[in-house]
């Protein structure tokens, strides 16, 4: 009895980290991995792990309103923080607000916020014109002013493909190198802050 009792609370406590982390960017649930943030695929998002050396390559694209954005989207700034993401995706969502007052204060410091919408890539290289509106939706409901771009065909030189979680936010600089760490999961406005200080300074800004 003891046996039995002991595996369905292990079961419904298995049940609640499903239920808490959400699903992989797939849409399918999954476990965490080295997580400290929440997810869609875990409860926590890494660390950080260090990035090799990679870079954007070139790219047009359109955000969500049709404006075409190329790679001198990141030679504006010293450090743009790219924020990959789902409609889907409640923490995603939830952390746009703290992303918007991010991209607010920290202009004068040389550093950009840029939204990618992942699920926005449909099928042939046309976006997903449901999810472009439902992006839409989201920017006027979060009141986010800085842009949500489509993945452009080559999926910005390949950068975004294998993206098992969500949301997943990097940094590029203003040559269009990917530089510092890869963060997994969504995080508060005040860690948001002490991690773009940390990555200013491993660029030397």
């Amino acid at each position: 009895m003891k046996t039995k009792k002991f595996s369905t609370l292990l079961l419904a406590g298995l049940c609640c980290m499903t239920l808490a982390s959400g699903c992989g960017a797939n849409g399918a649930a999954n476990p965490a991995e080295n997580s400290a943030g929440e997810t869609q695929a875990g409860e926590e998002g890494n660390e950080g792990t260090e990035s090799e050396k990679e870079t954007v390559g070139e790219f047009s694209t359109q955000d969500t309103e049709g404006e075409t954005y190329t790679q001198e989207i990141f030679a504006e700034y010293d450090l743009t923080l790219v924020n990959v993401f789902t409609t889907w995706c409640s923490p995603c969502v939830n952390e746009i607000p703290d992303l918007e007052e991010l991209h607010n204060e920290m202009k004068e410091k040389g550093v950009n916020v840029v939204g990618i919408v992942l699920d926005a890539a449909g099928t042939a290289g046309n976006p997903d014109e449901e999810v472009v509106e439902k992006a839409k939706l989201l920017a006027e409901k979060t009141g986010a002013t800085y842009p949500f771009l489509i993945p452009d065909a080559s999926n910005f030189n390949g950068r975004l493909s294998g993206i098992a979680a969500v949301p997943e936010t990097f940094f590029v600089d203003q040559d269009g190198n990917i530089v510092g760490e890869t963060y997994t999961g969504s995080r508060s406005l005040e860690e948001w802050k002490e991690i773009v200080e940390t990555e200013l300074k491993g660029a030397g800004k």
